[in-house]
């Protein structure tokens, strides 16, 4: 999968120096797989969910959320958004996902 863009998960963990180790595991373990669906996602991603047109993974122990668009016959993953639970439950993510 190609990872658009590494730079928003860069950003997200200098704010959230903890966000690092796991956001840079995911990125890892997402540009080595050729996903064809979300069943395919959730074997490396159990908690993957879908919503609207997104996937939600949990971060770093359920404490952050990365909302993502996957194209998978184009093999993308375009990063909507990084956020805090906090900021995750506003909501204002879902705008982004057409729901």
């Amino acid at each position: 999968m190609h990872v658009i863009t590494r730079k928003t998960l860069r950003e997200f963990w200098l704010k959230h120096p903890d966000a690092q180790e796991p956001l840079e595991a995911w990125y890892r373990l997402t540009k080595k797989a050729k996903w064809a669906n979300l069943t395919q996602t959730r074997a490396d991603f159990p908690h993957a969910d879908p919503y609207g047109k997104c996937t939600i993974f949990n971060i770093g122990g359920n404490k952050y959320r990365l909302v993502t668009s996957i194209h998978y016959n184009r093999q993308r993953v375009y990063i909507v958004s990084v956020l805090t639970h906090k900021e995750y439950d506003k909501e204002k993510w879902k705008n982004a996902c057409n729901c």
